[in-house]
């Protein structure tokens, strides 16, 4: 099933281990991947910025399908969801090194498991628009936390 595969990024979902952390460094992958690419930053940026969007759209539909698939709530599987707010975390830092995604990475991961507020309310959300926002607005708050830390150290 198309939207199972790619609720769990290709099976990345299924990991016995830390399926979330591993979602998330798909993302941090991804952002260096598109760091290569020789754009100005901002545009850099615009593109991460859709290609989140693009995300956040069809991670939305498939993670709807994962629940319903695995006849359950915001399964363990479903790692779409890390993929975009890593993506989202990583729109504010100041350049594409390793470094920053790696502080980007940590910074993600910490707000996703403490789920500040209003993080855990969004998961009570309906299908998957519950499992997608909790981790965009963590994502939301990691982009911030990066971008206070660029500022007070470059």
């Amino acid at each position: 099933m198309l939207a199972v595969w790619i609720a769990t990024c290709g099976g990345v979902g299924y990991l016995p281990v830390a399926p979330g952390s591993a979602g998330s460094a798909v993302g941090a992958v991804l952002v260096a991947i598109f760091g290569s690419l020789p754009l100005p930053r901002p545009w850099f940026r615009i593109l991460l910025v859709f290609v989140v969007l693009g995300m956040f759209l069809m991670g939305t539909w498939a993670a709807t399908s994962a629940e319903r698939f695995y006849v359950r709530t915001d399964p363990g599987q479903v790692v779409i969801d890390e993929v975009a707010g890593q993506l989202l975390t990583c729109v504010a830092q100041p350049d594409f090194s390793w470094k920053w995604i790696f502080v980007a990475f940590i910074l993600f991961r910490a707000f996703d498991i403490i789920k500040p507020f209003p993080v855990r309310r969004a998961e009570r959300l309906p299908g998957g628009w519950g499992i997608m926002m909790d981790d965009v607005i963590a994502g939301a708050y990691s982009a911030g936390a990066v971008a206070v830390l660029a500022r007070l150290i470059t």
